[in-house]
């Protein structure tokens, strides 16, 4: 009578073939907690981003700076104010889209008494009002007070295009690109973004600036840390039957 039951190389094979798979199933379960953990990292970071930020955004205006260094960490969307005249000749239009609908963001570089200057985005015209000389009244002259908030240039342009100085078509507040075309010297490397504050004629429009930081890390988390239950379970499983045929 044959003996039904495997022969001990085929057993060798399924634990080989079973160890194999624990293995990656534990492998799944380790990356995918290592995944959990840093989305709960980064979501730590995202709260105390958005805590700063608006901090800032609701501070009192402060002088803004000229004799240090400038980056996005610690200055991106402090609110400042600064006195200088406005260099209306050397304005610069950058496209843009915004809850006004398209148009433009007005450039205009701000002269300092001390010889130095902020590249300034005054606010949102639309298009048929690209043309300086339909805004005149806007076009202030003398000393001005700008208030509002610092924002880091946007080198080269657009994700979608290519800033073309050249042709003065501009996708991107690029801060040393633009100075460089308009022969501004001495410019900050960033530019303030206007507040609300009405200019004659109503344009250019300030206080358009979206402050969105998209903060999806929670959900994230709790999906890589479902998908290492999920494999964990899928393991027990596997290892109780096993455990059961023997």
């Amino acid at each position: 009578m044959s003996n039904s039951s495997p022969e001990p190389k085929d057993r060798r094979r399924s634990a080989v073939k079973l160890a194999m798979l624990c293995s990656l199933m534990l492998l799944s379960i380790a990356g995918f907690v290592a995944l959990g953990v840093w989305q709960v990292e980064r979501l730590s970071w995202k709260l105390d981003l958005i805590a700063r930020v608006d901090q800032r955004v609701k501070a009192e205006p402060v002088p803004a700076p000229l004799d240090r260094s400038v980056n996005a960490a610690d200055d991106e969307y402090r609110r400042v104010m600064t006195t200088g005249t406005l260099q209306n000749g050397k304005e610069t239009l950058v496209y843009a889209s915004t809850e006004l609908g398209p148009g433009y963001w007005v450039m205009t570089p701000l002269s300092l008494p001390d010889g130095k200057a902020i590249l300034i985005n005054r606010g949102f015209v639309p298009a048929d009002k690209r043309n300086p000389q339909t805004r005149q009244s806007g076009q202030r002259s003398g000393p001005v007070t700008i208030t509002g908030l610092i924002r880091m240039t946007e080198p080269k342009g657009s994700l979608l295009q290519s800033n073309d100085p050249a042709s003065g078509r501009w996708y991107s507040r690029d801060v040393a690109a633009i100075a460089a075309e308009k022969g501004v010297t001495n410019a900050a490397p960033y530019f303030i973004d206007t507040d609300a504050t009405s200019n004659p004629g109503g344009l250019p429009v300030g206080g358009l600036t979206r402050i969105v930081f998209p903060n999806n890390h929670l959900v994230y988390a709790i999906t890589w840390f479902g998908l290492a239950l999920m494999v964990a379970g899928l393991l027990g499983y596997v290892i109780r039957g096993e455990i059961r045929t023997r």
